[in-house]
């Protein structure tokens, strides 16, 4: 049928765009203002199809790529995008669901293990719902063409969704655990049901196993992975590297995005307790009010949505003025959100790249201390984000 569209000529104009789409994009870098100084950003990669994460492999050699639809792409500066890297299970590429998040095991130096969390649908037919997230690992190829012997560690239990609220982020904690920021599939009560992993954060060993101290082991009918519950649609977590807490952030209904810092055993309010309402303008059926007796408060609130997406501690030297704080992606507020911190404690608020126009899925620190960027389209970008010195 090509051929009938202009034969060879049409073939090989194909071909040139294709590869012109994975090699590397010749770089565009432009300013943009800020409250610590110029911005300096460069377009890395464009042709991506709605990217939800990166992780840096180690020595300068690049980062893996997620795309929703199920692709795990290498990126490097040398050779640009890669073809998709074999191995990567089946996922359910429907809404909000498809391959999310990915993360080098702590040991990757050795084992070259790399870790996956995704939607998964049925046993039969994992691209057909109703869904869950799954979470696995395999053994990335020394070609890096390859994911070996993948082995699924982790799967949501019920799996309850139609297509959204699958979280979901990966978080090694430096002590031999892992942790897996999930949603509550949009069923609000699950969130509190402890016989379900809809709405929890979980902690698990590196195989899967689970850990001997984890707050709800030997409690009859609850899933010894728990760690925390109440939780709505979590899609950013990171690791305070200045504390070592772990630090993560859900979605509110129509307002209420929040910023947790997860306690073992602690109940995060939703929805018994929100600073949102549902979409149509109603109150939330389940809620008492913001608070709720027995729920913790958020460590920090946004009454209007951002729609936060991607978390990352800036703790470099590189850029000075950006040291202790927290970058957050934002969907719908289409920017960056800058966090200054003092402790714990957020002191002030910043929001960044608006100018973009761009949906924010991932925001990470770079072994070089840029700030690294996702953008969440059909033709999303990654983007490389610096700070120009002042004068």
């Amino acid at each position: 049928m090509l051929l009938d569209r202009g034969g060879a000529g049409f073939m090989g104009a194909v071909l040139l765009a294709v590869a012109a789409l994975c090699g590397p994009v010749q770089a565009q870098t432009a300013t943009y203002p800020s409250e610590e100084g110029t911005l300096e950003v460069t377009t890395l990669q464009k042709g991506l199809e709605n990217p939800w994460a990166l992780a840096f492999l180690p020595d300068g050699q690049g980062m893996l790529i997620t795309e929703r639809p199920g692709r795990l792409r290498l990126w490097t500066p040398e050779g640009g995008l890669s073809q998709d890297i074999e191995g990567v299970p089946r996922v359910f590429a429907k809404g909000q669901g498809g391959l999310l998040d990915v993360a080098l095991a702590p040991d990757f130096a050795q084992s070259r293990h790399v870790y996956l969390s995704y939607a998964e649908g049925s046993e039969r037919n994992p691209g057909e719902g109703p869904a869950g997230t799954a979470v696995g690992y395999g053994t990335l190829s020394q070609d890096m063409r390859r994911l070996d012997d993948f082995k699924v560690i982790f799967r949501q239990a019920p799996k309850l969704s139609s297509g959204v609220h699958f979280g979901s982020r990966l978080v090694f904690d430096g002590k031999g655990h892992l942790f897996i920021a999930l949603g509550e599939n949009n069923q609000r009560p699950t969130a509190q049901d402890l016989d379900k992993l809809q709405g929890k954060l979980v902690r698990l060993q590196l195989d899967g196993g689970v850990p001997d101290d984890n707050p709800f082991v030997g409690r009859e009918g609850v899933p010894p992975g728990i760690w925390s519950y109440g939780h709505r649609n979590q899609q950013g977590a990171a690791l305070n590297p200045w504390s070592g807490k772990l630090w993560t952030h859900e979605h509110g209904p129509r307002g209420g995005d929040e910023i947790n810092i997860p306690q073992a055993g602690k109940n995060y309010g939703w929805p018994l307790a929100t600073h949102g309402i549902n979409y149509s303008g109603m109150p939330i059926p389940e809620a008492k009010g913001e608070t709720a007796e027995g729920t913790e408060p958020p460590h920090y609130v946004w009454e209007k949505s951002p729609g936060i997406s991607g978390m990352a501690f800036y703790d470099d030297q590189r850029f000075a003025p950006w040291r202790h704080s927290l970058f957050i992606g934002a969907l719908v507020d289409r920017s960056v959100i800058r966090l200054k911190l003092d402790g714990d404690r957020i002191v002030h608020e910043e929001r960044m790249l608006k100018e973009l126009d761009a949906r924010i899925r991932d925001v990470r620190v770079g072994p070089d201390g840029y700030l690294y960027v996702l953008t969440d389209e059909r033709d999303g970008r990654l983007l490389k984000v610096g700070l120009q010195p002042r004068e």
